[in-house]
C-alpha cells in the first residue's frame, strides 16, 4: 500500500504529549470465522475529533460499537479516561447514522430522553434540551414530532440527543450520510464549531475522505479486515484556518489526494 508521506500537507507526529480520552489496546473482533478487526491499537486525544477512514467493511463501525460498550471485543482492551469500558456508560453518546428517534415523541421529549432514563426531573431536562435545542438551529420545533421534520433536521434531533447528556465522549457513526449535499456541508461547518466549544472528544465515522479533511483533528486510516490501522494524519495547519476558507486551500487539496491515492487500490 502507498502510504502518504510526511510533507507540509501534513502531521503524522505521535501525540505522546496530548491528552489522551480513549485508547484502544491490541483489539480484535471476530464474527465467527471472519476477522474484523486484529491488534487493532489507536489512542483518541481529548477534546479533538478523530475520524475513521477506511473502504466498507472494514471494522469503522465495529470498532465504535466497542468504544461504546454495544459489542465486545474478542481480545484487547478500550479505555475511557484510563478505565477499561465493559459496557455502555453515561461518558459516551453515540449518534447513529438512522437518527434513532422515538417516533412517538416529540423533539423536546427525544432530546430530554437520555436525561429522563436518568431520573432528572421534567424541568430541568427540558431546560437543557431546549439549550441544545437551539444550539443546533431548531428553535421553534420544540413540540413538532420526527415525521414532519426533514431528514436533516431529524439528524439535528439526534445530536442534540447526544449533546443533552454531556457525554465526555461523542461517537458519531456516519451522521451526515443521509442528507442531501448541502446540508451535510452546513453540518460539517457546525460540527466544527461544537468541536471548538464544547470541549469534547469526537469519534467520527465517515466513507468520505474530503468530509473527513473537512472536520478532522486526527484521521486514523484503517485497512480492509481483519481491520488495523495503517495510517495517522493530522491535518494541524487546517484547522487555524476559517471554516469557509479550507476547501480551498492548498493543503486541504493536498491531503484529500494523498489519502485517496492510498486507498483506492482498495476500491472495488
Amino acid at each position: 500500500m502507498a502510504m502518504p508521506q510526511t510533507n507540509h500537507a501534513m502531521d503524522q507526529s505521535s501525540p505522546v504529549t496530548q491528552d489522551i480520552a480513549v485508547s484502544a489496546h491490541n483489539v480484535s473482533k471476530n464474527y465467527g470465522p471472519v476477522e474484523a478487526l486484529k491488534d487493532l491499537t489507536l489512542e483518541f486525544p481529548r477534546g479533538q475529533l478523530t475520524s475513521l477512514l477506511g473502504p466498507s467493511g472494514c471494522g469503522k463501525t465495529t470498532l465504535l460499537k466497542i468504544i461504546a460498550g454495544l459489542l465486545e471485543p474478542t481480545a484487547g482492551e478500550v479505555q475511557v479516561d484510563g478505565k477499561a469500558v465493559t459496557g455502555p456508560g453515561p461518558d459516551r453518546a453515540f449518534v447513529f447514522q438512522d437518527f434513532a428517534l422515538l417516533p412517538w415523541a416529540s423533539v423536546i421529549r427525544n432530546v430530554a430522553f437520555g436525561l429522563e432514563l436518568r431520573g432528572i426531573a421534567k424541568t430541568e431536562r427540558e431546560d437543557i434540551a431546549e439549550k441544545y435545542i437551539k444550539d443546533v438551529g431548531l428553535s421553534g420545533f420544540e413540540k413538532s414530532f420526527p415525521h414532519e421534520l426533514s431528514g436533516g433536521m431529524r439528524q439535528r434531533v439526534g445530536l442534540a440527543r447526544a449533546l443533552s447528556v454531556d457525554a465526555d465522549v461523542l461517537l458519531m457513526d456516519e451522521p451526515f450520510s443521509a442528507v442531501d449535499e448541502q446540508t451535510r456541508r452546513k453540518f460539517q461547518e457546525d460540527l466544527l464549531a461544537l468541536v471548538a466549544n464544547e470541549n469534547k472528544t469526537f469519534i467520527f465515522v465517515t466513507h468520505s475522505i474530503e468530509e473527513a479533511v473537512y472536520v478532522s483533528d486526527q484521521i486514523a486510516i484503517l485497512l480492509p479486515r481483519p481491520s488495523r490501522v495503517s495510517d495517522i494524519i493530522r491535518p494541524t495547519g487546517l484547522r487555524e484556518k476559517d471554516s469557509h476558507s479550507i476547501r480551498r486551500d492548498p493543503e486541504y487539496l493536498d491531503i484529500v489526494d494523498e489519502i485517496w491515492d492510498s486507498l483506492r487500490t482498495y476500491v472495488e
